[in-house]
């Protein structure tokens, strides 16, 4: 703007009068920053020292140097921003003067020509440690799935250095939200999404439910802008008739807490815009159907040790005049919630017949709820509450202790596990442990500690007998049942939800993985020594070029689990001593099922090999009949599940192979891969004392089976009893019947289906 004025060197009356406009406006704009600069000072809270204005004056004349060529979109200043997000870390977060601090210079090292190292000289380490984590993840770009999962991953790890940075960064996308109007529509609906995908749900997580409700309903207004106006227009002509009812409602128990001598405030706010549509999709119902459009909040003011009897005590007054739900009663200020949130909620009747959710806490509670945990910086002689923030970050951190992990499932297990509902539980002990919704017994094992979870065979949930796969309620108590023989299985990743399971059970199935590759690499290089070449790294790579291994262990691995066979390789010719192998097949995964189909149903009368690792066909065991490698099993094509295996004695073979023999196709067992297939086992003979026993030492202990079911019936004298085994193909299968019909007293063996 100053060039321009500068480029003209005669000046016409318009141009003058233009230059007069834009100083009166410059002069306009700093006394505007001075107000803004004003109202950040009143809005930090708690002691504020000399020093720390000094710091913070600082830092805005610093700030308001750095952006001084810079405007926004709306063409006002680009200092208001940094200057709005500071004030919102002081008045809506809480934070202090460091915080603010690094709030007004937030932009200055990723936008202008400061650098980190200047800010660590003229404010010290934690104001230039702050202002790396936010601009690490300042370029957030969520194009692809890829991208938006490291860049997700990126922004934990400076949550897990300092919560600040991400409680800055959290102020710094509310005022860009608030000022999204002179964005252009696609940008709006980009930045919206991640509000609601990552900002949103880590506000919550935190516990800033203020920050959340806000960050959800502007994010609704650019994405729905329809339906936001809609629900905000039915919110604001209702707000009246509202008030009234609210008012007639509260009276009562107004007059009740007078007389007790109470010293509170009651509010009754509206539900969120967002919550109301979420709700309005959720039942399929309209605005005028969702009944619990607001809630009555009663914040009373008590000392510390008598929170909780006073909140019972108000609670006991409310249920004194209206009828409360008995399923819709929520204690969590005697098991807070995970972020430190403290409530007692009720729903009771009101006299017009209309449900109404009452909240009960104490200011100290409420403060909480409003500025979450960052309020441990107000509070940190509250010792809980500081728990509750170190707890989360070191499931944060146990998060980001795989760096190996794929980023994709990183985001998934993130969500899944941060950002959840959880569960309260406990040991046998009655000790509580924290979990989130959906975890299973086999998740509490490894939470308990890794060992006990790789070792877990059972679980007994309220002393009952439960698969490791059981999901877990609140309230439940487990106790955990352990051998040491017990290994973690592939399958064990479908039981578990929790990030720190999934962990351990990877980085134990990779431990296997390289035990295994152990005996593959002897195997390896006896081989090569037979065929008379070196054991070394080029022959080697050789082989892995050859057989399409991602690398050495993978090689060995495969040749350990008999899932590469090198003694049907004949090498052609030396050359310096090196291995050459004839060309490698052609990839099967570059053809399609009907070339495949073609080439087992051919001419050369061909067969699915099933266990072939090179056949990347998809096939899966039909449920109906439980084949297992050895048994006599045929191909059928099914429409949408790729190739369905039967044994050729399925009670659906009949008429699957009559009416749909064009989709038959022959196959296979090949090789003895040590997977294990579920198969049955009934057997019945003369009831006798110790039989059951006798029989469960045989399965388990003889052949080293896991057994998924086992039941008995006595009658009269004979007992009938029927095994659900995992057992590796039917010569394990024959070998163990065969034991079972040795036992003294049992008179038939046979396979059963199901």
């Amino acid at each position: 703007m100053k060039q321009e004025s500068h480029q003209a060197p005669a000046a016409t009356a318009e141009h003058t009068r233009s230059g007069a406009r834009m100083a009166v406006d410059l002069e306009k704009e700093k006394k505007e920053i001075l107000n803004r600069y004003r109202g950040l000072l009143r809005a930090i809270r708690g002691d504020r020292t000399p020093e720390g204005t000094r710091m913070i004056r600082k830092a805005l004349n610093l700030a308001v140097e750095a952006h001084k060529d810079q405007r926004r979109k709306s063409g006002e200043p680009y200092i208001y921003h940094p200057i709005a997000v500071a004030r919102i870390c002081a008045e809506e977060v809480g934070l202090g003067t460091t915080s603010v601090v690094a709030a007004l210079l937030h932009d200055t090292v990723e936008d202008t020509d400061l650098t980190l190292d200047d800010v660590k000289d003229l404010f010290g380490p934690t104001v230039a440690t702050i202002i790396d984590g936010l601009t690490k993840i300042s370029g957030i770009d969520f194009q692809t799935d890829s991208m938006q999962a490291e860049n997700f991953r990126k922004v934990l790890l400076t949550l897990a250095e300092d919560v600040r940075v991400i409680l800055i960064k959290l102020a710094d996308r509310l005022h860009n939200m608030r000022t999204l109007e002179s964005m252009a529509r696609e940008k709006q609906l980009k930045i919206a999404s991640e509000t609601l995908f990552l900002y949103a749900p880590l506000a919550h997580r935190l516990g800033l439910y203020s920050i959340k409700t806000e960050l959800e309903d502007l994010a609704l207004k650019f994405k729905e802008p329809k339906i936001y106006d809609e629900i905000a227009t039915k919110l604001k002509k209702t707000e009246a008739v509202r008030k009234r009812f609210i008012s007639r409602f509260t009276l009562p128990i107004r007059e009740s807490m007078d007389r007790e001598g109470f010293t509170y405030e009651i509010k009754g706010r509206p539900k969120s815009i967002h919550s109301i549509y979420n709700k309005m999709l959720k039942k399929n119902v309209t605005f005028e159907e969702v009944y619990d459009v607001f809630a009555i909040r009663i914040i009373i003011e008590t000392k510390h040790e008598l929170e909780k009897a006073d909140c019972w005590k108000v609670y006991s007054i409310v249920t004194d005049y209206y009828q409360p739900n008995p399923d819709r009663l929520r204690d969590w200020i005697s098991l807070p919630k995970a972020n430190g949130y403290e409530s007692l909620h009720t729903t009771v009747m009101s006299p017009g017949g209309r449900w109404v959710e009452v909240q009960i806490r104490s200011k100290r509670m409420d403060e909480v709820a409003e500025m979450g945990l960052a309020a441990h910086w107000r509070y940190k002689d509250d010792s809980d509450h500081a728990n509750v923030l170190e707890t989360w970050l070191n499931r944060v951190r146990e998060m980001l202790d795989d760096p190996s992990g794929n980023a994709l499932d990183f985001v998934s297990d993130f969500k899944l596990n941060l950002f959840s509902d959880e569960i309260v539980v406990f040991t046998p002990k009655g000790e509580m442990r924290n979990l989130p919704s959906g975890s299973t017994a086999l998740d509490f094992a490894f939470d308990i500690h890794s060992q006990v979870g790789r070792q877990c065979i059972g679980a007994k949930v309220n002393h009952k007998l439960v698969p490791l796969s059981q999901p877990l309620k609140s309230g439940d108590q487990i106790e955990i049942i352990t051998s040491r023989k017990q290994q973690p299985k592939e399958d064990w990743l479908n039981y578990v939800v929790t990030a720190k399971a999934r962990h351990k059970i990877k980085q134990a199935l990779r431990e296997q993985k390289r035990k295994l590759a152990v005996v593959g690499r002897e195997a390896v290089q006896r081989q090569l020594r037979k065929w008379g070449f070196k054991s070394d790294q080029r022959n080697v790579d050789a082989l892995i070029a050859y057989f399409r291994a991602m690398g050495d262990t993978d090689l060995y691995y495969k040749v350990a689990r008999g899932r590469i066979h090198l003694d049907q390789l004949a090498p052609s010719q030396r050359k310096d001593g090196r291995l050459v192998l004839p060309a490698a097949p052609r990839d099967r995964d570059e053809r399609t099922l009907e070339e495949v189909v073609g080439e087992i149903r051919g001419s050369h009368q061909g067969t699915l090999s099933l266990g072939d690792d090179k056949l990347k066909l998809e096939y899966k065991l039909s449920t109906c009949c439980n084949p297992i490698p050895g048994d006599d099993v045929f191909g059928f094509i099914t429409d949408r599940e790729g190739i369905r295996i039967h044994r050729v004695n399925c009670p659906n073979a009949v008429q699957l192979m009559s009416n749909f023999d064009y989709r038959i196709v022959k196959a296979r067992w090949k090789g003895k891969d040590s997977v294990e297939f579920l198969a049955g086992i009934k057997f019945s003979g003369i009831d006798d004392v110790g039989l059951v026993n006798k029989i469960t030492t045989i399965i388990s202990h003889e052949h080293h089976v896991n057994m998924r079911s086992i039941s008995f019936e006595s009658h009269d004298g004979i007992f009938e009893g029927k095994v659900m085994a995992y057992v590796q193909d039917t010569d394990h299968l024959d070998s163990l019947m065969e034991k079972l019909r040795r036992v003294r007293g049992v008179r038939s063996v046979e396979r059963v289906d199901h």
